[in-house]
């Protein structure tokens, strides 16, 4: 009994800790919001509420270290005006196909999570500067596709089980491996 208290307790507290970093960047107008090391299992409807009215100021959101499974596409439809997103340190397996349609995106670190496929749909995000999937299972990467992205300057692709040729495809940006 006291261990199932113990963790309404922290569910609690997480609760309260989620509200309170949602109210501090709503209160005081950010452009980033920080919902790192929040245990969050998913991200929850209820923000999409709170933030209604300024989703279109957020450009950064971070969601890194938490035990994320998925991004719906709603995530990405909501925060049209995203330009970096970290959610590294989480158990994410794949991306929403509403990822290739994010205009602004500059950088996204999709590092230590469970990538085992590069989510292709990042490359038809123009504006894309920055990839960092490292550490995840990936072992192919669209070379092609990539070196057709103009802004990218550059991807991480270390530990990750590779067996593409990076070295190929002529591109312009560079490879971390």
């Amino acid at each position: 009994m006291e261990r199932i208290l113990a963790e309404h307790h922290r569910m609690a507290q997480a609760v309260a800790n989620v509200a309170r970093r949602i109210n501090e960047t709503m209160e005081e107008g950010r452009d980033c919001l920080d919902l790192s090391d929040c245990d969050l299992i998913s991200f929850p409807d209820g923000i999409f509420k709170m933030l209604r009215s300024c989703t279109d100021n957020i450009h950064k959101i971070t969601l890194a270290n938490n035990q994320l499974k998925a991004l719906g596409n709603k995530f990405f439809h909501t925060f049209s005006q995203l330009q970096d997103l970290d959610v590294q340190g989480n158990v994410l397996t794949s991306l929403p196909d509403a990822v290739g349609d994010v205009e602004h995106l500059i950088s996204i670190n999709l590092s230590k999570n469970r990538l085992a496929v590069f989510p292709e749909r990042l490359t038809r995000v123009k504006s894309l500067q920055n990839i960092n999937v490292e550490g995840n299972q990936i072992t192919e990467l669209p070379m092609e596709k990539l070196s057709l992205m103009s802004s990218l300057k550059s991807l991480d692709v270390r530990s990750n089980p590779l067996t593409t040729d990076t070295e190929s495809v002529p591109h312009h940006f560079s490879i971390l491996t």
